[in-house]
């Protein structure tokens, strides 16, 4: 306890300044590194041909981010499908098929990183730097360009202009990405994660076997897999195994690259929400000559208002904190079947666990890599326990705490939305957030929104269990299996990656709807999400009254919760009681 308390509490330590830097770069402020980053901006501007001053509607600006994304999986879907050529090959591996090409650039495109292949046996070093780590740092970029670009429409200070997607996508590459990337890849390097272009080599064990250790740039690949919550390993065994997570040490850092970006973006919207109200009261009224008095109460109610990011961030803080506690108390008690055949339980279930990471770590790793949406494991997820296994498969179905990428805030805003308009409904008031009216388009938006995602979900896992092709995937009888076709979906709707594996899931009927389920899990969410904020930007801001709900207090943060849950209890309540509930009682009837 005591473990994972620290991990927490060194985690608030640390999100809140890289909040202040994220919010410095999404306004255009000046940082301490703007003489080196504008001159890397600016060529690269040139070369494409951008004005990063020219701003775009919502319309274009997902247009943007879509038609870049398109261009770029068109160009990684080639590579992979070449990559037999002798450059950077030196394991001499083989194309990628046409089905496996689609799903992996998909993929990892969105943002996703299900990997349907052992990135040892089938990428070469050209496919890993060129399509998959390169991948990694645009993907994460193009879903926090498209949060600041929300949080732009949300704030509001113009009626048509959420910014510009390519200089968005620049800027947070070059001055968030790529110096985070650096930093914390020469730490793994430091703890002992490979870095080089050797091809692997074959030693010869104290046993007298033979055994083949992989080699290639695995550091640069692994800090931007968790910095950019992406999860795709360089090996098929992911952060489990020592070449890429070598230490306790490396673990940490791993840990804590993948809780920062997300975390810093609420602390980020808080901000810029603040900036908002303190720029439409001043315009609104007297100055501070005419009116200091007047002027001081309004920059508190403008700090109040930036209170909204706190509140969003208690509420996901609350729903994570509960889900840890419940797959670190599930894991602590062991598996009564291999009690009932007398082996030692009494330190909980280290089924699938390294052992040098122990239940508390792997716990809280297993909570953070589905709530972050990132995917990455360091320890393996089909071996959990039912109640242990259920927190991370209910966390990417709700898709909320805190998410990656900005996606975690732009959905639970959602909630937000839902939130005041069913508190809204209750006192007979038309619902407000951050001082503009949701009224019908906004509520239709909202409800499509929240509603895409457990319609991928469940829409595919039925046809998965109820087809050929699907049937044939699943290796695990009854309850498991069943959490193991919810897991695949969940996770590639939620751009997750992790797997329960045990799923044969390198077919043609899995690489396509997986891959399905990711494009439409990513793009549709985003699409609307941008539609909303160019909706409630072009409002007038209402004044407040007595009868105004506050979206920045506590009970507000609960109120939010509890709309989450009874959301996912109406939705994926009866798939779960049929997969890891049952499987849960089964196990200790």
């Amino acid at each position: 306890m005591l473990q994972l308390l620290l991990t927490i509490i060194i985690f608030l330590i640390i999100v809140i300044p890289v909040g202040r830097y994220m919010y410095h770069i999404s306004i255009g402020a000046h940082t301490f590194a703007d003489p080196v980053f504008d001159r890397v901006d600016g060529v690269i501007y040139r070369i494409g041909g951008v004005d990063p001053k020219k701003g775009m509607n919502w319309k274009q600006y997902a247009l943007a981010l879509v038609g870049t994304n398109a261009v770029m999986v068109f160009i990684g879907y080639l590579i992979l499908r070449i990559q037999s050529i002798g450059l950077f090959n030196p394991n001499g591996i083989e194309g990628m098929e046409p089905t496996l090409s689609f799903n992996t650039i998909i993929s990892f495109m969105t943002n996703t990183n299900l990997q349907h292949y052992s990135g040892e046996s089938g990428l070469s070093y050209l496919s890993q730097m060129l399509v998959i780590i390169f991948m990694m740092f645009v993907s994460a970029s193009s879903g926090y360009a498209a949060c600041v670009a929300f949080i732009r429409g949300l704030a509001g200070k113009t009626k048509d202009n959420v910014g510009n997607f390519f200089a968005d996508l620049v800027r947070i590459t070059t001055r968030i990405m790529i110096p985070f990337s650096v930093v914390g890849g020469l730490l793994l390097v430091w703890q002992g994660v490979p870095q080089n272009f050797d091809a692997n080599v074959v030693v010869e064990t104290i046993e007298g076997t033979f055994q083949t250790i992989a080699m290639g740039p695995i550091a640069a690949l692994e800090i931007i897999k968790h910095l950019g919550t992406n999860g795709g390993g360089f090996l098929g065994a992911n952060s489990t195994t020592p070449l890429e997570n070598p230490t306790i040490l490396s673990n940490l850092i791993e840990l804590y690259s993948m809780m920062l970006m997300p975390g810093a973006c609420v602390i980020t919207f808080g901000k810029m929400v603040r900036d908002r109200k303190q720029a439409a009261m001043e315009a609104a009224g007297q100055n501070s000559v005419t009116a200091p008095a007047l002027n001081e109460g309004r920059s508190l109610t403008a700090r109040i208002y930036g209170r909204e990011g706190r509140s969003i961030f208690l509420a996901m803080g609350l729903i994570f904190i509960i889900g840890l506690s419940v797959c670190f108390w599930a894991e602590s008690q062991g598996n009564p079947a291999l009690a009932n055949a007398g082996l030692n339980q009494s330190m909980g279930s280290m089924e699938g666990k390294e052992v040098r990471f122990g239940i508390a770590q792997s716990a809280m790793f297993t909570t953070t890599t589905t709530s972050f949406t990132t995917g990455t494991v360091n320890n393996m997820h089909d071996t959990l326990t039912p109640l242990g296994g259920m927190i991370p498969l209910l966390h990417m179905m709700l898709n909320v705490v805190f998410g990656g990428k900005g996606v975690g805030l732009m959905n639970m805003i959602m909630y937000a939305i839902l939130a005041v308009f069913i508190c809204g409904l209750m006192i007979g008031r038309t619902p407000e957030y951050l001082g503009k009216k949701i009224e019908g388009r906004e509520m239709k938006l909202t409800a499509l929104c929240i509603i895409i995602h457990p319609m991928l979900i469940l829409a595919f896992s039925a046809l998965a269990v109820a087809t050929p092709g699907g049937m044939e995937g699943i290796t695990n009888p009854g309850y498991h299996g069943l959490s193991q076709v919810l897991y695949e979906y969940a996770s590639s709707a939620a751009n997750n990656g992790s797997g329960f594996e045990g799923l044969a899931d390198n077919t043609y009927f899995w690489n396509i709807t997986a891959g399905l389920a990711m494009f439409f899990g990513r793009y549709l969410s985003i699409v609307i999400q941008l539609a909303i904020a160019g909706s409630l930007m072009k409002k007038r801001f209402v004044s407040e009254s007595t009868g105004t709900l506050h979206t920045d207090t506590l009970s507000f943060a609960i109120i939010l919760v509890f709309v989450v849950y009874i959301f996912a209890a109406l939705t994926f309540l009866p798939a779960l009681a049929l997969g890891p509930i049952a499987e849960h009682l089964t196990l200790w009837s």
